[in-house]
């Protein structure tokens, strides 16, 4: 009787150590969006030489932006699907002092953009 009770304990005990790892990809995980999200066609209309209030227009308000002057906005997607890999895009807009895009940095699997427009 008491090595049954022993035996009983110890696999008490390992299952429940091992906890819900077991069973992971059984229990549902939501997926969750978080920041900007942005479409190809939204990003292919932001061009250098716009102003703020352009862009603003093209793409919405940014997630965040600079609090120490530098003028620089940041629009950040960040996806966490159910049971994969999280994935992070940034687009980073940086702005002369006057209020005109001068450089357009992306990280992630944002889409390309398209060449500045040039006058003739």
């Amino acid at each position: 009787m008491r090595f049954k009770l022993l035996k009983v304990a110890a696999l008490s005990l390992v299952v429940m150590t091992s906890g819900c790892s077991m069973f992971e990809r059984l229990v549902y995980h939501p997926d969750i969006n978080q920041g900007n999200y942005l479409t190809p066609a939204e990003v292919a209309k932001v061009q250098q030489g716009m102003t703020q209030q352009q862009v603003q227009f093209a793409l919405g308000t940014p997630m965040l932006k600079d609090p120490f002057g530098s003028q620089t906005w940041y629009y950040i997607f960040r996806e966490e699907p159910g049971h994969q890999e999280v994935r992070q895009e940034t687009l980073t807009l940086t702005f002369d002092s006057n209020g005109i895009l001068t450089k357009i940095d992306k990280q992630g699997n944002m889409p390309n953009f398209s060449a500045p427009a040039t006058k003739s």
